[in-house]
């Protein structure tokens, strides 16, 4: 009897594990840089890297200026995709150009069932409202270099994002200025209201303000897994160049609830390199990270190609 009931066990959890992909493999679209070492023309912050490290994925860099067939390789390889901030051009830059073949596959894949997601911080957030929209909607706002504590929505309550989230660090999110906001530009919540291919896409799951402008500051998709906040879950854990970075005990709970709820996202998805050997070459372990703080840089170290 002994026997027979350990092996229903075995059986069973080997059911749920094929339900599960506990190797995700996430791209990290690189930009533009315009203040590399001699011989590359693009970058990734480090900090992106250990974020989704930290919750237990591997990382594969996506570079600009590649060809449409080599994107669509990459998007079979790839268990999600994140987009980070920065400064590229959200419509002419290699940034842009690859962001809309990624959001377009993840768009035909996901209604077909192939679980894909895809995130956008900052920069990443404004890149998915244009490419959902069509239309440049920012507005300028006074939010470059300042931590605030969220405005929850309704909506948040109904969300994937927070649904994990212990409530106590949620109040915290609500009343401590947890999330470190580096843009200059925003998509004002009147905007976004006012635009139908926005407010049918996604749910606003919570706002900010300037005093002068509300923005909206997390978003996820009604029907897709895509996700976008304007600040930045990175910062918190990873980077230590400027002063208004939040390194508390509840900012640092919330880079890891963060960076393991897109993990696990990237878990439902099954897409794999064609071979052992692909996976090996493209992986973010090939290349090396420059300390770049007393640069300039506001990252503590960037990787260049």
């Amino acid at each position: 009897m002994f026997v027979l009931l350990f092996c229903i066990t075995v059986v069973s959890v080997s059911a749920h594990s094929l339900k599960r992909n506990d190797a995700p493999v996430i791209g990290i679209l690189a930009q533009e840089s315009y203040s590399a070492p001699p011989n590359v023309t693009s970058y990734i912050a480090a900090s992106y890297v250990k974020y989704l490290e930290s919750a237990g994925a591997r990382v594969v860099p996506v570079r600009i200026n590649q060809t449409l067939e080599q994107y669509n390789s990459l998007f079979n390889s790839l268990n999600g995709i994140l987009f980070p901030g920065g400064g590229a051009n959200l419509i002419t830059s290699g940034y842009a150009t690859a962001a809309k073949i990624f959001y377009q596959l993840a768009i035909k894949a996901n209604a077909r069932g192939d679980y894909f997601p895809v995130w956008g911080t900052c920069l990443g957030l404004e890149e998915l409202t244009f490419l959902t929209s069509g239309k440049l909607l920012l507005s300028t706002t006074n939010t470059n270099g300042v931590a605030l504590p969220l405005v929850f929505t309704n909506e948040s309550r109904e969300s994937k994002m927070f649904s994990g989230f212990p409530a106590d660090l949620l109040k915290a999110l609500a009343s401590e200025a947890l999330t470190e906001n580096s843009h200059r530009l925003s998509i004002a919540t009147e905007t976004f209201r006012n635009n139908p291919e926005l407010s049918k896409f996604y749910r606003v799951l919570s706002t900010n303000s300037d005093e002068k402008t509300e923005f909206v500051s997390t978003m996820e998709a009604y029907d897709y897994p895509i996700y976008g906040t304007q600040w930045h879950p990175e910062k918190n854990t990873f980077e230590w160049t400027r002063a208004y970075i939040p390194h508390s005990p509840n900012a640092i709970k919330t880079t890891f609830f963060m960076a393991d709820f897109f993990v696990n996202e990237a878990k439902k998805n099954f897409h794999k390199f064609a071979s052992e050997v692909e996976e090996r070459d493209a992986l973010i372990y090939n290349y090396t990270p420059l300390y770049t703080r007393g640069t300039g840089s506001s990252f503590e170290q960037v990787y260049f190609f």
